[in-house]
């Protein structure tokens, strides 16, 4: 998928399951899911703007800090960091998570794809 909107919508699909999955927190579903809403956000809105950015997750991390430094997006680079290591945790159980708050995780993620989408306009 290599266009903004087809990744916004992924991004919005993932959301859904992370909605879901954070009360009573399910740390495997809102990790994985979480972090990948937040990779795919942050494809859409570097695809809408001519940012090119690579297919790997340290790349996106990247992309994040430029979305919020040059375009006032929210700072989301660590939390990508850190979801990642909890979906690492939950599915390998050899990495140690970080200390997530899953409302907190929650509403980062949906504020950050609803600003993609006002970005896009869909």
């Amino acid at each position: 998928m290599s266009n903004a909107v087809g990744k916004l919508r992924l991004a919005k699909s993932q959301l859904e399951r992370v909605q879901m999955a954070w009360d009573p927190p399910d740390w495997a579903d809102l990790s994985h899911y979480g972090f990948h809403a937040l990779e795919n956000a942050v494809d859409a809105a570097c695809l809408h703007l001519g940012i090119p950015v690579e297919r790997t997750h340290p790349a996106r991390q990247v992309a994040a800090e430029r979305l919020h430094q040059t375009h006032g997006f929210d700072d989301v680079s660590e939390l990508l960091h850190d979801l990642n290591e909890t979906r690492k945790s939950e599915s390998y159980g050899d990495v140690q998570a970080p200390e997530l708050d899953a409302e907190e995780t929650v509403t980062e993620i949906e504020t950050f794809v609803e600003a993609v989408q006002a970005l896009i306009g869909t």
